[in-house]
């Protein structure tokens, strides 16, 4: 795993009583560039495969952002339709590690999501996030589409409501409106009222019993079997559609303000 601050990182910590953290981060906001989208994707399997860990909490570092989406930088460098699948295919990854993953996932959303930080809430089994957690996803304004991420948006706050992110692209909306449309399940007005809910939480299921919480995980995400070639093909769309006069010169418009 790549832990230097400048590149990006992805930590892990096991507690003694079984709770598997797993910190990301990148200066830029934590955008994630594509090596660090990976090594989340694979933390994500690796840490809930280890028999030490009986529930995962999924958080990134600071208190601004929680995740601002995918590297803009990468987004600008597509010249092919392969580099754009590999591009659109890192948070695919992400949510298809979470949707797989044997454990309950617990998301720590303390600051604003964007695009692929709304897919990444949306993938957790259970999110608290603070007031502050305003939501948005902004892929359309730059000639695209939430395709990858909308799937893992559209199974926890159904059609309507991701259809209004998706749609008016540059207008957040709020963390009372993400709780009310079942993204979030509790919001706090600070970090550490946050922190304090997910410690009694993460505790809580750190005891619980690990079989019934699996089949638990089994029964929430019935139905999504595809994703891994759904994700993918939905990943092409955005590879497509980057490459388009439109879309170049939508990013070109984005990138000079």
């Amino acid at each position: 795993m790549d832990n230097t601050h400048e590149n990006g990182f992805v930590l892990t910590e096991i507690t003694a009583n079984g709770i598997g953290l797993i910190t990301f981060g990148h200066p830029m906001s934590n955008a994630l560039p594509g090596h660090i989208l990976q090594s989340l994707a694979d933390t994500i399997t690796e840490v809930a495969a280890d028999e030490r860990t009986k529930v995962l909490v999924l958080q990134s570092q600071g208190s601004k952002a929680f995740c601002a989406g995918a590297s803009f930088d990468e987004l600008i460098s597509i010249q092919d339709l392969e580099t754009g699948l590999a591009f659109f295919s890192g948070f695919a990854k992400v949510i298809n590690a979470c949707r797989k993953a044997p454990k309950l996932i617990i998301g720590r959303v303390q600051g604003k999501a964007v695009g692929g930080g709304v897919g990444l809430a949306s993938a957790t089994d259970y999110c608290f996030a603070t007031t502050k957690a305003d939501v948005k996803l902004s892929e359309l304004a730059v000639g695209i589409g939430p395709f990858v991420v909308g799937p893992a948006v559209e199974r926890k706050i159904g059609l309507s409501a991701m259809s209004e992110l998706a749609i008016n692209a540059t207008e957040w909306r709020s963390a009372q409106w993400a709780k009310e449309k079942g993204l979030y399940t509790e919001i706090y007005e600070d970090e550490a009222s946050l922190d304090a809910a997910i410690q009694t939480l993460s505790t809580k299921l750190a005891n619980s019993n690990p079989e019934a919480m699996q089949e638990l995980k089994q029964i929430f995400w019935e139905g999504t079997e595809n994703w891994d070639q759904l994700l993918l093909d939905r990943a092409a769309i955005s590879g497509r559609l980057v490459l388009s006069e439109f879309t170049r010169a939508a990013i070109s418009a984005f990138k000079a303000k």
